[in-house]
């Protein structure tokens, strides 16, 4: 079935409008339309691996029991991923087209199922943040960098993470003038059709063409990057590049300016997978332990300073900073 965007049940013709517009002017890469192409692609095997994902990170076999905001959730893939392994679930996303594939993901996988809510919202609303209430877990993966106010809408994800709850998040790594180059790539892409067909004339042929090679190189079957991406991600490798190219706005930041971020506000790190030293998401899980944030959090940083010695850049400075003399050691 399409997925059909305008007026859908679950979106605010306000929100419609919003992103309609910023979309028209440039300033924002309509995801939903990328989405629209993948959800159809959605399988059992997609499922499923979304389920060990999420398991894996989480360090639960189940989520029976509680409560799962998944805080953009494209095609709604791991908000069924969360439903199927015993959540209560409610998604979001600020674009309506995400919305309606999210919609379309339940109608075929989950129908009428009472425990799965969808809706349109915007993570900077910091008064509809706060009136969804609290929960188990909150999971917003490559989503809070997209939204042209990235600390904010980090801020605002803390907002529904209950006390003993998971805070599920990944942030682009920051690689300095490497970042700040692709932001203006995905701005070109973002320009109109012209800077889309100049953006994808050179950069997908080059992007295959550099992965063949290193490939050969490394003696690895060609082919079996493409079979087998899904199992990374859940979306297709040619999706997933017009996502990357497309994907604007555009902010990164370093590890250890997530962690000093959140650590600050109450949450300790219970996981943290990195990139690699390559422009991909770092993805953390924090749990969200206020009285013992400050302790917890100069203990990380002395581990996180053993691997890195990059100054933190980009994360906003407050008057509540984990605490890190006295405690950098034990």
């Amino acid at each position: 079935m399409p997925v059909e965007s305008s007026g859908g049940a679950g979106t605010s013709p306000e929100l419609r409008e919003a992103h309609a517009e910023e979309v028209a002017r440039g300033e924002r890469f309509a995801f939903g339309h990328n989405w629209a192409k993948y959800v159809r692609l959605i399988d059992a095997e997609r499922i499923a691996e979304a389920e060990r994902s999420l398991t894996q990170m989480l360090g639960a076999p189940s989520l029976a029991g509680l409560r799962f905001l998944d805080i953009g959730c494209g095609s709604g893939l791991f908000s069924l991923a969360a439903r199927r392994l015993g959540a209560q679930v409610h998604s979001l996303d600020y674009d309506p087209t995400s919305v309606a594939c999210a919609q379309e993901l339940k109608r075929r996988f989950a129908p009428g199922d009472a425990a799965w809510t969808i809706e349109q919202g915007s993570v900077l609303d910091r008064a509809y943040v706060e009136s969804l209430g609290r929960f188990d877990v909150v999971y917003s993966w490559g989503v809070l960098h997209h939204t042209g106010e990235m600390w904010q809408a980090c801020e605002n994800a803390t907002i529904p993470v209950a006390p003993g709850g998971q805070l599920f998040v990944s942030i682009y790594n920051d690689q300095g003038a490497w970042s700040e180059r692709w932001k203006k790539i995905k701005r070109v892409y973002c320009s109109g059709p012209v800077g889309r067909a100049a953006v994808c004339a050179v950069f997908v042929p080059a992007t295959v063409v550099r992965n063949f090679a290193a490939d050969i190189v490394w003696r690895r079957n060609p082919l079996k990057r493409y079979v087998e991406y899904k199992r990374s991600r859940g979306m297709s490798l040619f999706r997933d590049m017009i996502d990357w190219l497309g994907g604007y706005p555009f902010e990164v930041a370093k590890p250890e300016a997530v962690f000093e971020f959140f650590t600050a506000r109450g949450f300790r790190m219970r996981k943290l997978k990195t990139a690699g030293g390559s422009v991909g998401c770092n993805e953390f899980v924090f749990e969200y332990l206020p009285s013992e944030a400050a302790t917890e959090g100069a203990r990380h940083r002395a581990a996180l300073e053993g691997w890195t010695r990059a100054p933190a850049r980009g994360a906003p400075r407050t008057g509540a900073r984990a605490t890190t003399t006295n405690h950098a050691t034990g």
